[in-house]
């Protein structure tokens, strides 16, 4: 293992957009990212932090990274949700993922939870094959629901 995984700071935001944008380029969305590098810093850094971040380094070189957060569930309590784990393309199949994985699981279970959550699209075959190595539940009976920031901002209430 050539590489290094640590806790993400400040300084690593720029890299995070960067393998952000890489991530929305690889599922075909990459008009989707709206965050910018003041809010991702902000978000993950600020007063107020609401996310995690971990990433793999390799000779200086942000190569992957793990974006995650506590949330709550009514049934099992405390729950860590893995928002995003991304490699860049030309480090997959190094371990990084897999490294960047089991830091999250070390978090949920350092942190007591309940459970631990992600989600993957039903095309993406080697995240799937991944996450089946584990044996993880992959469960295809819930409906994921969203409003835009759009949709909410136009809400009357």
């Amino acid at each position: 293992m050539d590489f290094v995984i640590r806790r993400g700071k400040k300084a690593d935001c720029l890299r995070t957009l960067e393998l952000i944008c890489e991530l929305a380029e690889y599922e075909k969305a990459p008009e989707e990212v709206a965050i910018n590098l003041k809010e991702l810093e902000e978000d993950g850094f600020g007063e107020n932090s609401i996310y995690e971040l971990v990433v793999a380094e390799q000779k200086g070189e942000i190569i992957g990274v793990a974006i995650f957060y506590e949330k709550y569930s009514t049934w099992k309590g405390k729950c860590v949700y893995l928002e995003d784990l991304i490699v860049t393309e030309s480090k997959r199949g190094i371990g990084a993922g897999k490294a960047l994985f089991e830091a999250v699981i070390s978090f949920a279970k350092e942190h007591n939870s309940g459970r631990m959550e992600w989600q993957v699209f039903d095309w993406n075959t080697p995240a799937i094959d991944f996450y089946k190595s584990y044996n993880a539940e992959l469960d295809g009976t819930w409906y994921n629901g969203r409003f835009t920031k759009e949709q909410l901002q136009n809400m009357n209430l």
